[in-house]
């Protein structure tokens, strides 16, 4: 089987050659493979992110299940009218700094954060200028060029879905089990109870404009991903509930009657939201399963018993302890006992428990694939 006929076969519930095996890579591991800054990638988009990730994929000969890489994008959803120009405000041999702002009466106003593009790790956004040592309003700028021109429309998926070609699957963002992400949303929540029923109902509203747009392209992604990373750390199930739950469950229902596949990454505890979509949705897929020792509280053993045969798990080697600081034959054995605990009957992809990091030794991934080709067959 190719990777693609792989995935299909196994998100259908059907038995394939083998244990599917995509370790997630989002985008650390791509960016080093690439050999260039890192800011490259991330704000230049000389090699776009995803496409660094297709080429990885190839690579590693990995089945890519590439959920959401693509930032899919439609004229219709972009409700700020502000006239943003994007400044570098400082840079050093190991970091950029841009920020935003805008003209308005021939005064500039700034955006209150920056973003931080680092020459060999990922970037981050909304930061506060003094985080990073910088004033609010800055000393000095300048203008931000060289960023590549990317077609983040249909016809830019259209040219992802071709490079993808029978190397993986490729997913688009649909909806987010993650209502709340900041630290500013939590206080939002508490002080307007009164809004709640308000957020609920845009977010369905949200949702199935979204997948009404994705449905009428004539390229379809493979699958649509409702996820959020982190869905319990910055909410509590009563408030996933309340807020996500609605769009999600809408968006799951829209997909699965058009015959598309969803899928979830939520990283940190997921125990609970495994159970919930199990139980009360559709859900064709759900990553990564972390286990406790990285901060969450997933057994892939358990889980298997008790969903496997409603869901497909994807998950869930440790990324540190095993793919980062362990031995080749520590990645073997811990691939090994998560395709004992979780390949009987199908519904399993081999993966790790959320993303690895940059150093991940290359050859304990290799190591990962080639047990699920092989100790993983059926």
């Amino acid at each position: 089987m190719t990777p693609r006929e792989r995935l299909t076969t196994v998100l259908k519930g059907g038995i394939p050659d083998c244990v599917p095996v995509a370790p997630d890579f989002s985008n650390m591991i791509p960016a080093k493979l690439t050999g260039r800054p890192f800011w490259d990638l991330y704000l230049y988009q000389r090699i776009p992110i995803w496409e660094a990730y297709i080429r990885c994929a190839r690579y590693f000969d990995i089945d890519a299940v590439m959920d959401g890489y693509f930032p899919l994008s439609f004229p219709e959803e972009n409700g700020d009218p502000t006239p943003w120009e994007t400044f570098i405000v400082s840079r050093s041999q190991t970091r950029l700094v841009t920020q935003r702002s805008y003209l308005d009466g021939g005064k500039r106003i700034w955006a209150p954060t920056v973003s931080v593009y680092h020459v060999a790790d990922s970037p981050a956004h909304h930061v506060k200028p003094a985080t990073v040592h910088l004033p609010d309003v800055p000393e000095r700028f300048e203008p931000l060029e060289g960023v590549q021109p990317v077609d983040r429309g249909p016809e830019g998926l259209k040219r992802v879905k071709a490079l993808m070609g029978d190397q993986g699957l490729v997913g688009v963002s649909a909806a987010s089990t993650a209502a709340l992400g900041t630290e500013e949303a939590i206080y939002d929540y508490y002080d307007h109870p009164e809004l709640h029923e308000t957020w609920a109902a845009e977010r369905v509203e949200r949702a199935e404009k979204r997948i009404a747009r994705i449905l009428a392209m004539e390229v379809k992604p493979d699958f649509l991903c409702v996820g959020g990373s982190g869905t319990l750390v910055y909410q509590s199930v009563e408030i996933f509930r309340q807020l996500a739950l609605p769009a999600v469950k809408r968006a799951i229902e829209l997909a699965t009657a058009a015959g598309l596949p969803t899928h979830v990454h939520s990283c940190g505890p997921e125990a609970a939201l495994v159970k919930i979509m199990a139980e009360e949705t559709g859900l064709t897929v759900i990553d990564p399963l972390e286990v406790h020792a990285s901060h969450g509280d997933c057994v892939l053993k358990d889980l298997k018993k008790a969903f496997g045969h409603k869901l497909t798990l994807k998950g869930n080697l440790h990324t540190t302890d095993v793919m980062l600081r362990g031995t080749v034959e520590d990645v073997r054995r811990e691939s090994r006992r998560a395709i004992d605990d979780a390949k009987e009957g199908g519904r399993f992809i081999l993966s790790t428990g959320d993303q690895c990091g940059r150093d991940t030794p290359f050859e304990n991934l290799f190591a990962m694939v080639e047990t699920a080709r092989t100790y993983g067959r059926y």
